[in-house]
């Protein structure tokens, strides 16, 4: 059964989606789920962003099954380290995605990050909080949203070009594979041809250095956005020789081509 490894319900601050309408679109396209709520500490001016962990559990767990997992999104960064290893190891996740939503304690989806920085500046700031963070979280399954920073930069053109900025990726892809983590295959982007085009330089990167596997998520916070674009995902993996993985229990499990 193919997963989506990265779905926000109405835990999650950013999303409204009942955990209902999630299980009816998965039943209707034939998809496995795991739902991955945020948690991100220090977010915006020392504000946190945190779900209540107990009661998604209790609420969500009669739904657990073969095909719906329970997991977390936790933002990345130095200052909140150790409260991250402390959710993630006394809770029962099947899988936890680290992100980079925050650079030096700047939220990078406001315009104001940007102010005065280049886009070189402002993507190599980014990617050199991401090495640092991907060598230090040595308890996540996957590197979520590498592409992040291109929702949101306000330039002429947000692309990451693997050419470009590929000094910093090699760095955050040998990272992945010495921590032995996964990369995440997020589909939010893969609906333009540029951005899959660029996304398939470097999962191609990343395979040739050694990595093997991805997780494939939609970052769905609605129902209809579940499994969005993963047919472009799929196409990525053949092309660059990556096997499709999920998680349950915090162990690897295999997706079928």
């Amino acid at each position: 059964m193919m997963i989506d490894s990265h779905i926000h319900t109405e835990f999650s601050e950013d999303s409204e989606m009942k955990i209902e309408h999630a299980l009816q679109q998965s039943k209707k396209i034939g998809i496995g789920i795991t739902l991955t709520e945020h948690v991100d500490f220090n977010f915006s001016k020392g504000t946190d962003i945190i779900f209540d962990i107990e009661k998604y559990f209790k609420n969500y767990e009669k739904y657990r099954s073969e095909s719906l997992m329970l997991g977390i999104e936790i933002g990345m960064q130095q200052n909140c380290l150790e409260r991250n290893r402390e959710i993630t190891s006394n809770h029962p996740f099947d899988y936890v995605i680290g992100s980079i939503h925050i650079v030096d304690s700047e939220d990078i989806y406001y315009p104001e990050f940007y102010i005065g920085k280049t886009k070189k500046e402002a993507f190599e700031q980014y990617f050199e909080c991401m090495i640092e963070n991907v060598n230090q979280y040595d308890f996540i399954d996957s590197l979520g949203h590498i592409d992040y920073i291109s929702r949101y930069a306000n330039y002429d053109d947000n692309e990451i070009y693997y050419h470009e900025f590929n000094e910093y990726i090699n760095e955050v892809l040998k990272a992945i594979i010495k921590n032995k983590k996964v990369m995440e295959i997020n589909t939010r982007r893969l609906g333009g041809k540029k951005a899959y085009d660029n996304l398939t330089s470097i999962y191609k990167a990343y395979s040739q250095i050694g990595g093997k596997y991805v997780t494939i998520g939609s970052d769905a916070h609605r129902a209809e956005d579940i499994a969005k674009n993963y047919n472009e995902a799929i196409r990525i993996c053949e092309i660059c020789n990556l096997k499709p993985v999920y998680f349950k229990k915090r162990k690897m499990e295999y997706i079928s081509l």
